[in-house]
């Protein structure tokens, strides 16, 4: 929108589209990228729910202790689910960073108490934490969740992030850049999402999330 020739903030504000499941230690470091983006470049990042869950629930080649995993990563996605079902999606990046910071950083289990903390830090209602137990939201996660991973294809999991009508799985960093190094970083990942001939770019990981 254009007003006596000048352009407003709103209209040169960029959207990134970014997928997480609160369970997974990389999708926390390239959130927290993106809010530092966020600081250095004109953008808006808006925080959808994907889920390993959905992702990995049909796979007979896990073992045990992996299937128990998926079961528990239901609980995490529920509760923000149905806190966006209740109160809008503006409220899932701020959950998500006090889901996220109980769980990453101070190493947490997902559980009753911390959703009921997490909840409380930002304003919702407490009993929204029953919604663990639940299957009322599951459709919505599977809703976002395909929404998100269709983009990319199955081959991927979680993050994902859409720049400028172009998606993919990643980035993939450890620690979280910050300040103008953040800005540099999405810079690039910009520039190759605008090549539609752009598919993957990956290396061995030579570390652990670095949270601090």
């Amino acid at each position: 929108m254009t007003i006596s020739g000048t352009t407003t903030a709103a209209a040169r504000t960029e959207t990134v589209d970014f997928w997480f499941d609160p369970v997974c230690p990389w999708a926390w470091m390239t959130s927290r990228w993106m809010l530092e983006v966020e600081k250095v470049r004109d953008v808006r990042t808006d925080f959808h729910l994907m889920s390993l869950s959905v992702l990995n629930e049909d796979r007979d080649d896990v073992d045990e202790r992996y299937k128990e995993r998926i079961a528990a990563g239901w609980g995490p996605v529920r509760v923000v689910a149905a806190a966006e079902q209740a109160h809008g999606p503006e409220v899932v990046r701020d959950l998500y960073t006090a889901l996220g910071n109980r769980h990453h950083v101070d190493g947490r289990d997902y559980d009753q108490g911390v959703y009921v903390e997490a909840l409380e830090e930002v304003g919702l209602p407490a009993d929204l934490a029953d919604a663990a137990d639940a299957d009322d939201h599951d459709k919505a996660v599977r809703v976002s969740h395909a929404e998100g991973i269709d983009l990319v294809g199955q081959e991927v999991g979680t993050p994902v992030i859409a720049i400028d009508d172009s998606a993919f799985f990643g980035p993939v960093m450890s620690p979280a850049p910050e300040g103008e190094r953040a800005g540099r970083v999405f810079d690039g990942a910009r520039l190759l999402a605008g090549y539609d001939g752009f598919f993957e770019l990956k290396r061995t990981r030579t570390r652990e999330p670095i949270f601090d």
